[in-house]
């Protein structure tokens, strides 16, 4: 999966860079993005977080002064064979609405969008992270 700043469309993967980390939604449009949680949640109890819908504004976290992009997945040839019709995608994720059980390390903003997308929950930044400690923990 690549990214670019683009005009996202109904049912796409979406993302904003909050420095160290990424926020990810389903855009359905400018009113309506579907995600795990706000993209400053980072200090929240766990327990409060659940899926949600926000505007395109909230999404980006433009209550600060940061500047920040909304970034559009674009998938690859392999992606694409086992992606979900857009519809299907949004039909899944507020099928989700108000769901709870926000885990930072096994199910995250980006587990959810894979989930819906690919019917797959994974996270690419979880997983490059433990590969890191286990290269590490080997001397590499």
């Amino acid at each position: 999966m690549e990214w670019v700043v683009k005009e996202p469309n109904p049912g796409d993967i979406v993302r904003v860079n909050m420095g160290i980390y990424h926020h990810y939604g389903i855009f359905e449009s400018d009113d309506c993005i579907i995600q795990f949680g706000l993209p400053n949640n980072v200090s929240c109890d766990p327990a409060t977080i659940e899926v949600l819908t926000s505007d395109v504004n909230v999404f980006l976290g433009t209550d600060s002064e940061t500047l920040r992009f909304l970034e559009v997945a674009e998938y690859s040839h392999e992606e694409l064979k086992t992606k979900r019709k857009p519809n299907d995608i949004i039909a899944y994720a507020k099928a989700k609405l108000g769901m709870r059980g926000y885990d930072i390390l096994h199910n995250n903003c980006e587990h959810f969008v894979n989930d819906c997308a690919f019917g797959v929950s994974h996270s690419s930044f979880i997983s490059s992270v433990r590969e890191k400690i286990k290269n590490k923990l080997k001397g590499k």
